[in-house]
């Protein structure tokens, strides 16, 4: 099933293609296709009357619910049923044709739509079969007294083009956010590895020296030599040493990451159901206030999860200012630890933090700072 059925298998590596589109918004673009339906019960209603009337709408309603069999099985990615409900769908299509005649083709670009979302690489036989139906259905059928469907083909044409397209919108997206956790991954790995190895070479130099220095200062004491008072402060000199190094060695692991920071925030509010607008990539901001700028968005977007109860949150970068403005209910001034801990790293930049509710709702924090030397161009 290579094709058959978008999204991976693990639940945790972003899901279904059609992630972007949960909940309300997976169900609007999906009823935007009942239009066409509808579109069908019009001619219904133009071209049949009495007991044909009847059998035109009950095949349009009987249609609709194959849909939405159809469309449960593509989320659940249950092939058997997938295939038999289009398959349903498509006799249903040319079941309505005597009743509803070029209306009826309306349900043949829904079907049409539909394949070519599910075996993408027959996008270009699916829309030309389509398009031919479209032209030479009316033109065949003498009695309806009408030429070449060339509406109903532009029809067929558009739909399928259109929902093919944002099919491939969601894939790219969801492949975009595989390989953004990858990069992260790789990241930390390699932030980890740099740790091991700098320890490594650090402390096994280090002792190295600390233990043969030590044991010829115990030799040294104990034949009584007056050396061994030097060979003790060496060792202790070494020993300060290494402690500094390896504090220098941590250090970079201990540092906010300004892109580390946004990429941890990206997922922090997605766990939490927020929308979040945030940069790919953090090269605009100075060099010099990459760290401060990386922990002013992780405490802005922790609040923003603890407190502020919002659907959409926004952060902009420039070389001087961070901004993060979400929607949520917005709140009298915070003078919590967090926020002045903020306030004091700021301060020491030479910044400036504004902090307060923003129009016409939600929440809006902001920090500027003066040009850095050697900033980015």
């Amino acid at each position: 099933m290579d094709e058959a059925v978008t999204g991976p298998a693990d639940p945790a590596a972003g899901g279904d293609p059609l992630r972007w589109v949960r909940g309300w918004r997976r169900m609007v673009l999906a009823a935007g296709m009942f239009v066409y339906p509808v579109v069908t019960a019009v001619g219904v209603a133009q071209n049949s009357a009495g007991a044909g009337a009847v059998a035109g709408y009950a095949i349009v309603v009987a249609f609709c619910g194959c849909y939405v069999l159809a469309g449960a099985a593509f989320v659940r990615r249950h092939l058997p049923r997938l295939w038999s409900s289009l398959g349903a769908m498509a006799v249903l299509s040319a079941a309505a044709l005597p009743f509803a005649r070029n209306s009826a083709l309306y349900l043949f670009a829904v079907v049409a739509s539909f394949t070519a979302v599910v075996v993408r690489r027959y996008i270009v036989a699916i829309v030309t079969a389509g398009a031919l139906v479209c032209v030479l259905v009316p033109w065949a059928v003498r009695p309806w007294h009408t030429g070449p469907g060339w509406l109903e083909a532009l029809m067929m044409i558009f739909t399928t083009l259109t929902v093919y397209a944002f099919a491939e919108i969601a894939r790219a997206n969801l492949a975009l956010r595989e390989a953004r956790a990858e990069v992260a991954r790789l990241a930390s790995e390699a932030e980890r590895a740099r740790i091991a190895r700098d320890l490594h070479d650090l402390l096994g130099h280090s002792l190295t020296v600390i233990t043969i220095k030590s044991g010829l200062a115990r030799r040294l004491a104990a034949s009584g030599s007056p050396r061994s008072a030097d060979e003790i402060a060496e060792v202790e000199s070494l020993s300060r040493q290494a402690l500094t190094e390896v504090r220098a060695a941590v250090s970079g692991y201990r540092e906010v990451s300004l892109a580390g920071e946004l990429a941890r925030g990206r997922e922090l509010l997605s766990a939490a159901g927020v929308v979040a607008d945030l940069p790919t990539a953090a090269e605009v901001v100075d060099l010099a206030h990459e760290e401060l700028f990386g922990w002013v968005v992780r405490e802005g977007l922790t609040n923003v999860v603890r407190h502020a109860r919002a659907t959409r949150c926004a952060v902009t970068l420039s070389a001087t200012h961070v901004e993060i403005r979400d929607d949520g209910v917005g709140r009298p001034a915070s003078h919590g630890n967090g926020l002045a801990g903020l306030r004091e790293r700021v301060a020491a930049a030479g910044g400036s933090v504004e902090a307060g509710p923003a129009a016409p709702r939600g929440w809006r924090l902001r920090v500027s700072l003066e040009p850095a030397d050697g900033s980015r161009a």
